[in-house]
């Protein structure tokens, strides 16, 4: 309560996302880097919000005494005259930061084994393992956008560049599960020793980096399929050769997964890789046989008729055609396609044809007024792209997932992101074989 006995006005972070970037700056005694440079508002929300979702576990340790200092510099901003010791109380930060706590996806109130979530992306990896139990203690992502909606969905500002060592120190010892779904870059082999130290300069090496530091019980990879055959095969014989020989893994051969072939409508290869500590004593693995392969676009699309956004102008289907003609005549299958409603999706993409190639019919529009400057009409043919709520019920998140930044950044997020029921399989599979113990204060893990 303030002097005049009204309830102070708590600090709403998400209303504090606004634009295209998290645009709010606090300047105070706590928020300097090393260097003496001020620290960017996201970052200080990542040391924040990672404090306050992980509080009365031994996860918290690596965040408390930066975040408790940039709760006071946050708190001192709106408040000017405020006693340092109450902030540090439980109950005000919760106050302060109370919408942390109201999404809709939070971990799980007792979670029986902890993670990390790396290339974070908008958090399939986190919506997947949480779905079974687990409690995310720390989350990386450079992408703006993408941890705006990270935000939104689990209260948390993910950490940025995992290649910095300063994001490197944040993370906590003792979790369970180290999940990563990495870009892909080439590596340089000019020694052809394919050893740890070939990987320096790439995303992998800083991954395996982590697994070396940390030494997880588990770690899980996801990658495009290409990854298999890149450099002739000599990219993931370099990989698994870090992993099982200089990191002491148990690596099963790694597996190409189909979305399609776990309860959504997308056919969507992606390479697996899964690895266990020695000492957990595991010499096999078996990737999740296919649980559902029944669901087409029907069941995900829009119940309802769709903005004439969406929709193809006359001059643009004219465009497609012409291109798709173009590439026949040269014997090439390139262009676009549409997806019956009893057909299944290909894999959605970012840029390039990723939409194109999964236009539907949808003849529920009635007013064929522009929304947006197009040449031509609107098609009556009904042909439109698929909407960001389709792209995300093909990759499996719910439909409580909230999508709070514009069309093109949504088409891009959920073309970069996993498929939650195909990773959530396999992830059940990793739990179903590592030795888990929790100890009895609430949270807290040990190996």
């Amino acid at each position: 309560m303030n002097k005049q006995g009204e309830t102070e006005q708590k600090i709403s972070i998400t209303q504090m996302c606004n634009g295209n970037r998290i645009s709010l700056q606090i300047y105070g005694s706590h928020s300097l880097k090393e260097d003496g440079t001020i620290m960017p508002f996201n970052e200080q929300m990542a040391i924040v919000s990672h404090y306050l979702h992980n509080q009365e576990t031994l996860y918290s340790n690596t965040y408390k005494k930066k975040a408790k200092g940039l709760i006071s510099d946050i708190y001192n901003t709106y408040h000017q005259s405020v006693d340092e010791a109450c902030v540090a109380e439980t109950q005000t930060q919760y106050s302060l930061f109370s919408d942390l706590f109201s999404v809709p996806f939070l971990s799980p109130e007792n979670p029986t084994f902890t993670f990390i979530d790396l290339f974070a992306g908008i958090g399939g990896f986190r919506m997947a393992l949480q779905n079974i139990g687990g409690k995310c203690v720390f989350s990386s992502e450079w992408d703006m956008q993408a941890q705006k909606t990270y935000l939104l969905n689990y209260g948390e500002v993910p950490f940025g560049d995992i290649t910095s060592e300063v994001t490197k120190s944040f993370i906590p010892d003792n979790f369970d599960i180290l999940c990563a779904g990495f870009p892909c870059q080439a590596f340089s082999l000019a020694g052809k020793r394919l050893g740890f130290e070939e990987t320096r300069g790439t995303l992998f090496f800083d991954v395996a980096e982590i697994i070396r530091r940390k030494q997880p019980k588990a770690f899980f990879l996801e990658n495009v399929k290409g990854l298999l055959i890149h450099d002739k095969g000599n990219t993931i014989q370099t990989m698994l050769k870090v992993l099982r020989e200089d990191l002491g893994y148990f690596v099963p051969e790694p597996q190409i997964m189909n979305a399609m072939d776990f309860g959504v409508p997308q056919h969507r290869q992606r390479v697996y890789i899964v690895g266990f500590r020695k000492d957990q004593n595991i010499t096999e693995f078996s990737y999740p046989n296919p649980t559902d392969k029944t669901k087409t676009f029907a069941d995900i699309k829009e119940e309802f008729a769709v903005s004439a956004k969406y929709y193809l102008s006359t001059q643009y289907i004219k465009t497609l055609i012409a291109h798709k003609e173009r590439h026949a005549a040269k014997g090439n299958g390139f262009g676009y396609e549409i997806i019956p409603d009893d057909g299944v999706a290909n894999a959605i993409v970012v840029g390039g044809m990723g939409r194109e190639r999964n236009l539907v019919i949808d003849n529920r529009l009635t007013d064929f007024t522009p929304v947006t400057n197009i040449k031509g009409e609107v098609n009556r043919e009904g042909i439109r792209k698929m909407t960001p709520r389709e792209w995300a019920r093909l990759q499996g998140f719910p439909n409580n997932f909230i999508i709070g930044v514009a069309d093109a950044s949504a088409y891009k997020q959920f073309g970069n992101s996993v498929a939650v029921p195909a990773i959530q399989a396999t992830a059940q599979e990793i739990i179903n074989r590592i030795n888990l113990q929790k100890t009895k204060t609430y949270g807290t893990y040990r190996k």
